[in-house]
């Protein structure tokens, strides 16, 4: 062993206190002592209080460590010294056993014998490797770290693409929760707008409600008091006359009784109240009339709304086309995709999975797993068809009666010139105010929500709320058959019309 490796291994400032060992990462403390710094970290740890091994001088927070370059350095070159005298050691012994360890050495040489003969150990069994194989292993270091180098600058490439794209994925989060408070604030200010504007309507229809009711009373009352102010006018009269009549009769004056008898015999002229009558005001249709105008001005903000949601809805359009390859054998369709008909006259048509077979239906080549969509289909002419979205399972071969949402369909028809439902379980009745000419479709995938509109009326026909939705949509479509030429129309998907 060289004289310098000799000189290190007897120096005890190059050996941590804690491990007995060369420095790793030495760093110092305040008090000036130095240890590895995995050492001294992990006595703290196993401590409450922070204080020096070696001097116990206590800290009251624990003291931020401090590389030694100098003893890093010093460590450095011990340990390439030890690696020269086990070369040496190697060298020297060849496959023979290396020499014991005094037993008198230091418990800081032993350890550092160790080391060496561990060196020794590991050159031993390479050469036996490389006698008994016969192959010489070479490795080539610098060839390595160069190929491990570059696998690792392409890791960290990667790293930081996938940190780009969730730091974009926040910002659109981000951006999509800001866009759903804009939503949301501009929904809660028309809300309280349109309802301050009912509650004002109401209070003033309340308000006449009341006067109107209180003229009528005002009126009966003031005629009444006409009435009894005449009656009492009367009373007060005939009292009169009659005091004189009893003075009459109590006379003993004959000549004066006969002169006042023709005077005093006829009743005082008075009116005939028999067929006078007070008639209580009657206030039927008062408050239906007042709930009358407050249900128009309720329709008339309806519309509105409705107006001001399929605005909002449209913004969710897409381009449909039908899918020939769902399509039942009496359907036809356009060249471009948008329009299907029923023909009686039968086709052949390859039976294929995709397809319907019992009734006259077809789906979009288009389908949605999440967001909104909307379209809108001319029904104009039709006495029968339906109309909604499927999900992908659905039984394209069974029973066209079983067209509800357990059995993946969400839509509503048109049966018989003007019976309307929805597909509902059980079937719901509508009653629509008029016949749709294009019906609008709007589909909000996570909401779980499918809702109808009569586009030209800004009505709502039907909603769906509640749905719960776990595979591919498709919208779906029926023009139906077409049995006595009256149902020959066809479905259109229509383009939107933009009504902002």
């Amino acid at each position: 062993m060289s004289a310098a490796a000799s000189s290190l291994l007897t120096e005890d400032q190059f050996l941590c206190s804690i491990c007995l060992d060369v420095f790793a990462d030495p760093v110092t403390i305040p008090c000036g002592h130095n240890f590895c710094k995995t050492c001294i970290t992990e006595h703290w740890d196993k401590n409450v209080q922070c204080q020096c091994p070696n001097c116990k001088k206590d800290f009251s927070i624990r003291p931020e460590l401090q590389v030694n370059t100098f003893i890093s350095e010093m460590a450095a070159h011990f340990r390439q010294s030890v690696q020269q005298e086990a070369s040496n050691c190697s060298s020297e012994q060849q496959v023979s056993k290396p020499e014991k360890v005094p037993p008198d050495v230091s418990s800081r040489n032993k350890l550092k014998a160790l080391m060496i003969l561990l060196v020794c150990l590991m050159w031993v069994f390479t050469v036996w490797m490389v006698l008994n194989q016969k192959k010489y292993v070479v490795v080539v270091v610098k060839e390595d770290y160069e190929e491990k180098k570059a696998e690792l600058w392409k890791t960290e490439a990667e790293i930081q693409q996938m940190i780009q794209k969730r730091r974009l994925k926040t910002e659109e989060i981000k951006h999509s929760v800001e866009l759903s408070k804009e939503n949301a604030d501009r929904e809660t200010a028309d809300g309280v707008q349109v309802f301050a504007a009912l509650k004002e309507f109401a209070e003033r229809s309340q308000a006449e409600l009341i006067y109107t009711i209180k003229e009528k009373q005002r009126k009966t009352e003031k005629e009444a008091e006409g009435f009894i102010k005449e009656l009492e006018e009367e009373i007060s009269e005939l009292k009169k006359r009659s005091t004189e009549v009893e003075q009459l009769l109590q006379s003993e004056d004959h000549l004066h009784f006969l002169q006042s008898f023709t005077s005093l015999n006829a009743t005082p002229p008075t009116k005939d109240w028999v067929e006078v009558n007070i008639h209580p005001p009657l206030y039927v249709g008062t408050v239906r009339r007042a709930v009358n105008q407050l249900e128009e001005i309720l329709n008339e903000e309806t519309t509105n709304l409705l107006l001001a949601e399929r605005q909002r809805v449209q913004q969710y359009a897409v381009d449909l086309r039908l899918d020939p390859d769902t399509a039942h054998w009496c359907l036809i369709l356009s060249d471009d995709g948008k329009q299907i008909y029923c023909d009686t006259e039968r086709r052949y048509v390859p039976d294929i999975p995709n397809r319907f077979q019992r009734h006259p239906s077809i789906l979009a080549k288009q389908s949605f797993s999440s967001g909104r969509f909307y379209y809108e289909v001319q029904v104009k002419g039709k006495t029968n068809w339906i109309l909604g979205v499927a999900r992908e399972s659905i039984d394209r071969k069974g029973d066209p009666l079983m067209m509800i949402p357990q059995n993946g369909y969400w839509a509503i028809l048109l049966r018989n010139i003007n019976e309307y439902k929805a597909l509902a379980s059980p079937p719901v009745s509508l009653y629509l105010k008029s016949q749709p000419k294009n019906v609008g479709v709007f589909v909000d995938y996570e909401e779980g929500l499918v809702s109808f509109y009569d586009v030209d009326a800004a009505a709502l026909i039907y909603s769906f709320t509640g749905c719960a939705f776990t595979e591919k949509l498709y919208p779906y479509f029926s023009p139906w058959f077409d049995f006595d030429g009256g149902n020959s129309a066809p479905l259109i998907i229509s383009a939107v019309r933009d009504t902002n």
